[in-house]
């Protein structure tokens, strides 16, 4: 998905704008979906792609929300060397916006724990076969 910077600034508030296109943080502890616990998917704000269930949701107190696996092929992965730090950052893989970074202390069995900034998602109560049938494009 390939928008103009303007378009992503039309379409998403400052702070979506921020953490999403510009690989911002948003400060620990105030996202709306830290201790969210509904049954679902959380997709990205930005393309809407499924990225995460809320079945893989865990607290792991690093005061992002956390995520024990993605699904499969809707996140890509970046090694930052930002901040005097190594780490490997996580995009959707379809609009390239920037989620947050995964780490290799998270439970088992995938022992991954995916850091995410809530305002990079949108929670979804739908379940994930219902999101994508209706995001598939029908043949004309």
């Amino acid at each position: 998905m390939k928008l103009t910077d303007q378009q992503w600034r039309e379409r998403l508030s400052d702070e979506q704008y921020r953490v999403t296109r510009l690989k911002g943080t948003e400060a620990p502890y105030t996202g709306t979906l830290l201790h969210h616990q509904a049954s679902g998917t959380y997709v990205c704000c930005c393309c809407h792609q499924p990225l995460f269930l809320s079945s893989d949701k865990f607290d792991s107190g690093c005061g992002w929300p956390a995520f024990s696996a993605s699904l499969p092929g809707q996140v890509k992965y970046l090694k930052d060397l930002s901040h005097g730090m190594v780490r490997i950052e996580i995009l959707c893989s379809h609009c390239d916006a920037h989620l947050g970074h995964v780490f290799n202390d998270g439970p088992a069995p995938t022992g991954q724990r995916y850091c995410v900034n809530s305002v990079s998602m949108v929670f979804s109560e739908q379940q994930l076969a219902s999101i994508i049938e209706q995001t598939q494009v029908s043949p004309e």
